[in-house]
């Protein structure tokens, strides 16, 4: 049977009424249909959707004048303010790709972040002068440096600007009519994002626009978001690009309240006098909302939708949570997959369950995202798929448009991450026979602790610098606050200094990032195998323990 009419008419992207996925496309529609709706709302500061769409080409036309546009990079180190939400559209508007960079990470590796992505300015909260002037000496050539200069960030933080101008003045050399276009092709890198992976060393996670445009559509679907929802950033914007939340509140003309300190307090007020409807966050997020003092917390009369990821809360945790109505989504996602992509998909029969079954059950990550095309636990070697037993064990892996175009100048390392055609996870889990996936293991000892990834490599290697120490292991040991803190097993040389586990946490925190740091050490003869290699297995079991 042969082909029909329409095929011969050559209808392919050329002719077809082809535009490009962007998640771009959300905020010129809002300011259009509702350009009066409040976008931002920062401490005293509002702005309306028609205002940040025009602060938004502001930046983007900004950028253009000074020559940056497609294959370039602009750097961030900021906090979740407005100018995180609008970096998110006005850098790429103009063709170049957005670096959020973790205000978490030390000197050195801001350095390494910013030359890898070989960004050409940087915008940077005043807040974390003391890093970046560190990172800009290390540098070894110039950029561009614009401050941020937050006046709702109170008085307790530093104030030295580093920048040739704040970030207003960069403003006013673009136009609020800046004539800006979609990307020619919706594979072009939107963002990079870097993570520590299970080494020490980051590596920069390409994100292209079809990919953030869908998983932008997937958080509001999946979260059952209505139009107009009010948003807590509890979750730092920098986080995988605040999870492609920045973009999905853009599409449903909601309400960013940005919160630049997180704490019971903040978290409390904020929904009273905002009627915050949504927020995301790792599980210390929830202990704060739970353990929160009667001077902390304060009344409302609305159900509010929290989404968290990184471990699974307690169900002491999540019956805290209902009790004090909040409704809990549990996701699971990588940096590679833009985020969320997993999501314990709820059952509405599974609310008549006792509490402690409910919270074994969203305990799960769950099912693919909406817009994920494949998710499957395999063997490793073979890539077959384990038994759905919620016993036997594989790798997590990943396929389709919501996962990254790959590491940036790393192709060994993305070719073997897509080996066989499918993303792989390095975390280990089982397939249940309802189809949800659950985590057991982490293959490459990742410890995630506040929902940020830390690699035991690397810890270890800061460790072993130290002069009283033969050998080191760091592993993850659960925390009730944390859901996970690195703790060091150390075996000292017999001819080596004293040293106390204060001092070797101390010797940590001042090579290197200090919440990276071990909070536990303990000492003593580390098990071995019969040809040296220490048994990380046996040392989960004693921190388990601890």
């Amino acid at each position: 049977m042969g082909k029909g009419k329409i095929y011969e008419q050559g209808l392919d992207r050329s002719t077809a009424n082809f535009t490009p996925l962007s998640p771009l496309s959300f905020i010129g529609r809002t300011a259009a249909v509702y350009p009066d709706h409040v976008s931002v709302i920062h401490g005293q500061k509002r702005f309306t959707w028609s205002e940040t769409y025009a602060r938004c080409r502001r930046l983007a036309g900004a950028l253009a004048k000074r020559g940056i546009g497609v294959g370039d990079t602009v750097a961030v180190m900021g906090s979740n303010t407005p100018e995180m939400v609008e970096a998110a559209f006005g850098v790429p508007m103009c063709g170049a790709t957005l670096n959020t960079l973790n205000v978490r990470l030390d000197a050195d590796t801001i350095a390494f972040c910013l030359n890898n992505g070989e960004a050409k300015m940087l915008i940077t909260d005043t807040e974390f002068s003391q890093t970046v002037k560190v990172a800009l000496a290390g540098l070894g050539r110039d950029i561009v440096v614009i401050d941020i200069d937050d006046t709702e960030a109170g008085e307790d933080i530093s104030r030295e600007r580093l920048g040739e101008k704040d970030y207003e003045a960069l403003l006013e050399e673009g136009e609020a009519d800046f004539d800006w276009h979609l990307p020619d092709d919706e594979w072009q890198a939107i963002s990079l994002n870097f993570t520590s992976g299970t080494t020490g060393d980051p590596k920069g996670v390409v994100y292209h626009h079809r990919g953030a445009y869908l998983n932008a559509i997937s958080n509001i679907v999946g979260w059952n978001m209505a139009h107009h929802p009010v948003y807590l950033w509890t979750l730092p914007m920098f986080h995988c690009n605040g999870w492609c939340f920045t973009w999905s509140i853009a599409a449903v003309a909601g309400i960013n309240v940005c919160l630049r300190r997180v704490s019971a307090a903040n978290i409390y007020n904020a929904i009273a006098d905002h009627r915050v409807t949504h927020f995301c966050g790792a599980p210390i997020v929830l202990n704060f909302v739970v353990n929160a003092t009667d001077a902390e917390r304060r009344e409302f009369d609305h159900t509010v939708n929290v989404m968290t990821a990184a471990a699974p809360p307690p169900a002491s945790t999540l019956e805290g949570m209902q009790r004090h109505g909040f409704n809990v989504t549990h996701v699971y996602g990588l940096t590679e997959t833009y985020g969320p992509a997993v999501i314990c998909s709820w059952h509405d029969e599974w609310n008549g369950r006792p509490i402690e079954e409910q919270a074994a059950l969203k305990s799960r990550q769950g099912v693919n995202y909406h817009m994920l095309q494949g998710l499957k636990v395999m063997d490793p070697e073979t890539m077959t798929p384990v038994p759905n037993d919620g016993e036997t064990m594989g790798e997590v892996m990943f396929q389709g448009n919501i996962v990254m175009k790959g590491y940036l100048k790393n192709e060994e390392a993305t070719k073997d991450s897509f080996a066989g055609g499918w993303f792989h996870s390095g975390d280990l889990g089982v397939m249940h026979p309802d189809g949800y996936i659950q985590l057991k293991d982490r293959s490459k000892d990742i410890i995630i602790s506040g929902g940020e990834n830390i690699s035991s490599i690397e810890i270890e290697d800061v460790l072993y610098k130290h002069p009283a120490v033969l050998a080191a292991a760091v592993v993850a040991k659960p925390d009730e606050k944390w859901g996970e803190t690195p703790c060091a097993f150390i075996e000292l040389k017999e001819q080596g200094e004293p040293v106390t586990e204060d001092g070797l946490i101390e010797f940590c925190r001042d090579n290197m990032a200090h919440y990276k740091a071990p909070k536990t050490v303990v000492f003593g003869p580390l098990p071995k195998t019969s040809t040296g290699k220490i048994q990380k297995f046996k040392l989960r079991d004693i921190a388990k323990d601890l």
